[in-house]
């Protein structure tokens, strides 16, 4: 009994060399065949050593348009570019600017204006993307053409042209102040309404409160600063009081035109960043982020 026990164990624990039709073998680190039923190694397998992957040159900078890029946010806008490696060109009614800082050489300034849709054309021959600083004041039906219909007359060129990214610096709602203003902001609203329609995966709308920040009127320097940059310190943890009836709009806090410039060129240049409105909280976040 205990003998057939022993064989039994034995025949279930052996593998018989027939079965083992093929293995591989590592020695030395290497891959070998084998052919278990006659003892025979073959010579390594040879593989062949992958080509080197060819990397295309890095591409030319990209061409950002400012739309009023002499102006208080323009400037800083053009600068933000810039510094950022970006090539920048505007558009002006007149041309190159009269203004004597080293950033305005950089520029390629185009002579147009915005209600002669056909004198956009040109200047946005190979543009990547649009930033609109392009704004005033005025009687009721100047603010509607400016702040309006030049807006969407860019907007649409663009659309045209085949430009992905549009941004647009327009205004925060100030409650009573709208109705105050109204061709202003009937002429921002229906901007951004065209925007949001010719560039729904690209348009981005900024609306920013009061800007700050040094504004050069002729040859001086207004430092708006000195008022905004601590107004701001104030409102912007005050969100709750913006809810308050008639007079909540108007604590919309102040955001610097540096902060504004920040964003609207990486609105203008981030393929990922989200389309859409963007407030000044958003602005404030979004600044804040390398």
């Amino acid at each position: 009994m205990r003998s057939s026990l022993s064989r039994l164990i034995r025949s279930s624990c052996s593998v018989s060399p027939s079965r083992l039709s093929s293995s591989i073998l590592l020695k030395n680190g290497k891959a070998f065949s084998s052919d278990a039923t006659s003892g025979r190694v073959d010579e390594p397998f040879k593989v062949e050593e992958a080509e080197p992957v060819k990397v295309p040159p890095p591409s030319s900078p990209e061409k950002l348009l400012v739309l009023g890029g002499s102006g208080f946010v323009g400037s800083h806008v053009c600068k933000e570019a810039l510094d950022r490696g970006f090539v920048v060109s505007s558009l002006n009614r007149s041309g190159k600017p009269s203004i004597s800082e080293s950033w305005a050489d950089k520029v390629i300034w185009n002579q147009g204006n915005l209600l002669e849709p056909a004198s956009l054309m040109d200047c946005m021959d190979g543009v990547s993307a649009v930033v609109s600083c392009v704004g005033g004041f005025g009687s009721n039906s100047q603010m509607v053409k400016v702040n309006g219909t030049a807006n969407i007359n860019a907007i649409r060129a663009a659309a045209e042209k085949g430009i992905k990214r549009f941004v647009y610096v327009s205004a925060a709602d100030f409650g009573l102040v709208n109705y105050l203003l109204q061709g202003y902001y009937e002429g921002k609203r229906a901007a951004e309404a065209e925007l949001l329609s010719k560039f729904t995966y690209g348009g981005v709308i900024l609306r920013p409160g009061f800007i700050h920040g040094t504004r050069r009127v002729g040859s001086i320097k207004i430092p708006l600063g000195l008022v905004g940059s601590p107004m701001q310190m104030v409102l912007q943890n005050a969100k709750p009081l913006t809810r308050l009836p008639l007079v909540g709009p108007m604590l919309t806090p102040p955001v610097s035109a540096t902060s504004v410039a920040k964003v609207a060129v990486r609105a203008a240049t981030d393929p990922v960043f989200p389309p859409g409105i963007v407030d000044v909280y958003g602005i404030m976040r979004y600044s804040e982020q390398k």
